[in-house]
């Protein structure tokens, strides 16, 4: 691999308008395919309807509500080529959380498709504010926009330093906030994984990630229109995913992502198919070249079972909002079940203490990272933006220690790791080691605020189904977590549950988690 950072500068559009006359498919969706050449052509008239909108758009937030595919593409290049900073809304979300984002982004045009529920209400709210309403139009509907200006005149063709993207945390630990990429960034987070996993323009990915968030954006959609490749938006579904890896009749599918829950719904689809069924689908998995899972933790089960079903070992990275990815598995070599790899080319990362100290080898110590590939700042915060930073390498929050070779995750933090009785202790470890347990199908351990403990130790779980006779008591998985955990470590109070709560990426709301047991939602505010 070479040095992603020695790359010759360029944007994620300027690199698709080196594509702008092909007539290869970018995109595929529910209704049809579109060129490079005519993505390019409608982004256009994009940009020429939000100028109309909007004469002086450079540097400003353009807000847009759009389901998965061409529509969605054509207005997120327009609003680059426009001079303007993206803010991709979250389709998944009811209307409050996206008034949320209007109140902080302060967005001058607000956009939606008509066909989505939120739309009216949206477009309502964002007028009551002062901002520009628009329709995202179908990608099929009205003529082209003129392409005549050429290179120059697109706003973000050649600002490398200009904002690009606005995406929100998760808010797993406090309010959402709007993390601000600019382009250079968003180019060196694409370059990174297109040489670390060998994308091509032969590849073709089926695409069923939310596009409110990196791993949707810039890990599935960005990197394979910078390859030349084939963007394909399926349906979510496990046996519609299922049917199309396995489908011989179209092309074939490459590359496929998702997250921990996707790829364990997956498998409990595939336990549930009749038998020739398995073996179709089994097949048509087999002919990916890789499948990556990231945005949680990859639960070493889901794993195993994944490569018995399929033949690949999944392959899990670890990033965030503000950084894209940080560390991965590699391509080529060996994947290790909890385990993410090293750090991806043109990525610096290392481990601290709480003095901003290097720990030592086998220690466990906060990720922090520098790079290319870092955001400029936490839109409008700039107190927090300057608190998650320390001697210009940034401040992760995330816990994790150096073995054999490759970085082990113990997880954030501010809701990861626990104090009690004096000792700190990782959720994530107590969780893999209670996912072996034969009635345990998922759990979630959290920390809840104790005046004797610190934090007591806590396991919402979720059993296999089809549920056992009988179901194992409290006092039951305590004693069998006494038999492979460390006394402080196993959980003093345990709740059954249909499902644990998690949001739109599959992570688990901790906080949501403590307020089961009797505590605070708050009562681990954490960085982000």
């Amino acid at each position: 691999m070479h040095d992603a950072t020695r790359t010759p500068r360029r944007s994620v559009l300027e690199q698709t308008f080196r594509r702008r006359s092909s007539d290869a498919v970018a995109v595929t969706d529910s209704t049809a395919s579109g060129s490079y050449a005519d993505l390019w052509r409608r982004s256009a008239a994009v940009r020429d309807q939000l100028a109309e909108a909007c004469p002086s758009l450079a540097g400003e937030r353009v807000a847009f509500l759009a389901p998965p595919g061409r529509g969605y593409v054509t207005f997120m290049w327009g609003t680059w080529r426009a001079g303007a900073v993206a803010v991709p809304l979250a389709a998944s979300h009811p209307l409050p959380e996206l008034e949320y984002v209007l109140d902080d982004a302060l967005p001058r045009v607000v956009a939606a498709d008509p066909s989505m529920a939120q739309a009216g209400g949206l477009l309502k709210a964002a007028q009551a504010r002062g901002a520009a309403v628009l329709p995202v139009a179908a990608p099929g509907s009205g003529q082209p926009g003129s392409d005549q200006r050429g290179l120059g005149p697109d706003g973000a063709l050649e600002a490398g330093d200009a904002g690009a993207l606005i995406v929100y945390t998760s808010g797993a630990t406090g309010r959402p906030k709007g993390v601000l990429s600019t382009h250079a960034a968003l180019a060196a987070q694409v370059r990174s994984l297109v040489d670390a996993w060998a994308w091509t323009d032969r590849d073709r990915i089926l695409h069923v990630l939310p596009l409110h968030h990196v791993h949707g954006i810039v890990n599935a959609l960005c990197c394979a229109l910078w390859s030349g490749a084939a963007c394909e938006f399926g349906e979510p579904s496990p046996q519609a995913v299922w049917e199309r890896l396995a489908d011989g009749e179209r092309e074939r599918i490459t590359l496929f992502m998702a997250v921990p829950t996707v790829y364990g719904r997956l498998i409990r689809a595939w336990d549930e198919a009749p038998e020739e069924v398995r073996r179709r689908w089994s097949r048509g998995a087999a002919r990916l070249r890789l499948a990556v899972s990231g945005s949680a933790a990859l639960p070493a089960s889901t794993l195993a079972r994944w490569r018995e079903i399929t033949g690949h070992v999944l392959l899990e990275r670890y990033g965030m909002t503000e950084t894209g990815m940080i560390l991965s598995n590699p391509l080529d070599g060996e994947r290790r079940p909890g385990f993410v790899g090293l750090p991806l080319p043109g990525v610096e990362a290392r481990l601290v203490d709480g003095r901003g100290r290097p720990v030592a080898p086998g220690e466990s110590g906060e990720v922090e990272v520098r790079g290319p590939l870092v955001f400029r700042e936490y839109w409008g915060r700039p107190r927090e933006t300057a608190s998650a930073f320390r001697d210009g390498w940034f401040r992760t929050g995330d816990e994790a220690r150096l073995e054999n070779g490759a970085y082990r995750l113990l997880g954030r933090r501010a809701v990861d790791i626990l104090k009690t009785g004096g000792h700190r202790v990782s959720a994530l470890e107590i969780e893999e080691v209670y996912r072996t347990h034969p009635s345990v199908r998922d759990v979630a351990v959290a920390g809840v605020p104790d005046p004797e403990w610190g934090h007591r130790v806590c396991a919402a779980w979720v059993p296999v189904a089809p549920a056992p006779d009988r179901l194992p008591s409290a006092q039951e998985l305590r004693a069998w977590g006494k038999e492979r955990l460390a006394p402080y470590k196993v959980p003093r109070d345990f709740r059954m549950m249909a499902q644990l709560p998690r949001n739109a990426m599959g992570k688990v709301r901790k906080p949501a988690v403590v307020s089961i047991f009797g505590g605070p939602l708050s009562a681990q505010p954490g960085k982000r």
